[in-house]
């Protein structure tokens, strides 16, 4: 036997032989990580009843000595999961760790509350708490990792958060503003086809709240005309934002952003209209004349007026001889 192997067991002897309370204990919570505590200081926060341990828990707190508050309302968790305090206790929880800074795990501490006591008499509370929290991430926040190091700012994590709270609460006071959050934070994202998905259904499922349904379908517009820039040219989804704007302007005649919807209109048909004539030009160069002219009858229909239209006109009766002479041959 070598003498790391004598050394490791005369210290484990002297363990057995020899015992002593560890001075300082170190507890572990799932998804929050360990806690420090003091020895001696585990007196001040332990009860024998539920009820006693909630009043700890709510004394800790209303002192601001957050690490006992969390201790002592975990544990009441803990040991008396079904008792009526452990609603009180959980909703503790989550208000430690949002005061504590430690806003992923305050957003899933009120999260049990809505899945597991549901009857709690903060639900509604918890889920504006929940609003709140995500509104930071989506203002820039970071996402930790472990809880405790600041990863990365993430739109689809923000944008997940505000659709568990819809799902929690889809009649609840505090949905339809989340719902409109997914869209924004999509639109962050620039994935706008989802803000588009999201914006559209806030509409349509809170078509009877008017300021939500305004703010939806207008912004659901917007983020179609965004989309429409990012690609080359995409007609069709310059199309839908000007139809959208169109259903916007006429629900909502009388709303602050009609001026600039628009505006908007006018511009997105001003592209329209210089990508069907340009469309029109390489139909007309590759010598297809019957697509050429139905391009060039496309920018008359969008906008007889515009700085296209007498040229268009103008190509349309050149090339008129043309597809009559080759529909008869």
């Amino acid at each position: 036997m070598n003498r790391g192997w004598i050394l490791l067991m005369a210290v484990a002897g002297g363990l057995v032989w020899f015992p002593f309370r560890s001075p300082a204990p170190l507890i572990y919570t799932p998804g929050e990580g360990w806690y420090y505590v003091p020895f001696g200081q585990s007196r001040l926060w332990q009860r024998d009843r539920a009820k006693d341990q909630l009043a700890a828990a709510q004394q800790a707190f209303d002192h601001n000595n957050i690490k006992i508050a969390l201790l002592a309302a975990h544990r009441l968790v803990r040991l008396w999961p079904l008792s009526d305090y452990a609603p009180d206790a959980q909703y503790l929880i989550g208000r430690c760790l949002e005061l504590d800074g430690r806003d992923q795990a305050a957003f899933k501490a009120y999260q049990v509350i809505v899945e597991k006591y549901p009857r709690s008499s903060h639900y509604e509370e918890v889920l504006w708490r929940q609003y709140e929290i995500a509104g930071r991430f989506l203002n820039g926040e970071w996402f930790r990792l472990w809880n405790y190091i600041p990863f990365f700012p993430s739109m689809d994590r923000t944008a997940k958060m505000y659709a568990q709270i819809v799902k929690s609460g889809p009649y609840s006071d505090v949905a339809p503003h989340a719902q409109l959050r997914i869209g924004a934070a999509r639109e962050k994202q620039k994935d706008y086809p989802e803000a588009v998905k999201a914006y559209a259904l806030a509409a349509d499922r809170y078509h009877d709240q008017p300021v939500i349904a305004a703010d939806a379908l207008y912004r659901e517009a917007v983020s179609y005309e965004k989309q429409a820039e990012t690609a080359e040219y995409d007609q069709g989804t310059a199309k839908q934002a000007i139809d959208t704007y169109t259903d916007f302007l006429t629900l909502f005649p009388n709303d602050p952003r009609a001026p600039t919807s628009q505006k908007a209109i006018a511009a997105l048909q001003a592209q329209q209209v210089e990508g069907n004539f340009a469309i029109a030009r390489f139909y007309e160069k590759s010598k297809k004349w019957a697509g050429a002219v139905v391009y060039y009858n496309a920018v008359l229909q969008i906008n007889p007026n515009s700085p296209y239209a007498a040229r268009a006109r103008q190509r349309i009766a050149a090339l008129k001889p043309r597809v009559e002479k080759a529909f008869t041959d």
